[in-house]
């Protein structure tokens, strides 16, 4: 069987081609994707760096897609022709894709039409869970793109006191929306330090989430974060090495906590977690969800993803 597939052929050139869909081998399930989101982490096979060779597989670098099981090989039990499932894979930018079933999580009715990239979504719950945020804290996440606004909703719900940093107004607005209790503009250094200190008595943040993935947003939140406190390092650096103020490290005793996982059953629960929030109502991200791409689009969603125009947080390519 044949399906319509994204190929990444060279930096910045998808081709859209006519591949062999996967057979589920044994332990896996074959989905009909409906869609994938455009992650952060796609930029740099979209930009080209050195150590990438092209072209990539048919469909990669997708890895948020959800769609409905159309094939089940040996050994799974557990699932069932039909089901609208959200999974972890690595070529979903295509009509079909394979996973292992343990890193498949159903969809329930209440969701049905609805997107559903439970992968980035799952990263967000499973930062909270890594920030041991307590009721009372005062958290400021640095950096409000998607994953940051998720986090904000995750922290204010956790009971902290949140102050968003960001530099777009529309992203403090959204900030706002989903539970910051403090909006400040991500202009200039050492302003938001000084804003930062009197919001908080001069202590700094308990918690500080660098959610933006660069060198300055690191540097300033491990400013941002009082003696003891935990700097949590959520952004995805990808375009070269990282400095860090060790001095400051040292000197304040921070406890520094990278909340990138990686085990697929930690990603499989914080995905879970993220359904279950989305159809008890607890979370609603649909206002994240800012732009769509139909397939034969993609390089549209990655030049915007690049770009990030007007108030572009997160785009989805749809089937």
């Amino acid at each position: 069987m044949n399906m319509r597939a994204a190929v990444l052929v060279a930096p910045r050139t998808f081709e859209i081609q006519e591949a062999q869909a996967p057979d589920p081998g044994p332990n896996q399930v074959r989905v009909r994707l409906e869609g994938c989101g455009i992650c952060g982490s796609n930029l740099s096979p979209w930009e080209g760096r050195p150590w990438f060779n092209y072209p990539f597989a048919a469909g990669a670098p997708g890895h948020e897609g959800w769609g409905e099981i159309e094939a089940v090989g040996s050994g799974v039990t557990d699932f069932q022709l039909g089901e609208r499932v959200a999974f972890l894979s690595s070529n979903a930018f295509a009509e079909y894709d394979v996973a292992d079933f343990r890193a498949v999580v159903r969809l329930p009715p209440s969701l049905e039409k609805k997107p559903a990239p439970a992968e980035a979504l799952g990263c967000a719950f499973n930062v909270i869970r890594r920030s041991a945020i307590k009721p009372g804290d005062q958290v400021a996440v640095v950096g409000i793109g998607f994953l940051g606004a998720l986090i904000t909703a995750l922290a204010a719900r956790a009971g902290a006191e949140v102050i968003a940093i960001a530099r777009r107004s529309f992203a403090l607005g959204l900030a706002q929306h989903y539970g910051a209790t403090h909006l400040v503009t991500m202009d200039d250094h050492w302003r938001i330090i000084e804003e930062v200190k009197k919001l908080t008595s001069g202590r700094g943040c308990d918690c500080v989430i660098e959610a933006a993935g660069q060198q300055w947003p690191l540097d300033l939140a491990a400013e941002l974060t009082r003696e003891r406190g935990r700097l949590v390092v959520a952004g995805y650096h990808q375009d070269g090495p990282r400095q860090v103020n060790m001095q400051l490290w040292n000197w304040r005793g921070l406890d520094v906590i990278n909340a990138h996982e990686r085990e697929t059953s930690v990603y499989v629960q914080g995905m879970q977690e993220a359904i279950d929030a989305m159809a008890s109502g607890a979370l609603n991200p649909s206002l994240l969800y800012t732009h769509s791409f139909p397939l034969e689009r993609i390089a549209e969603g990655f030049a915007a993803l690049e770009q990030r125009p007007g108030n572009f947080l997160k785009g989805l390519i749809t089937l």
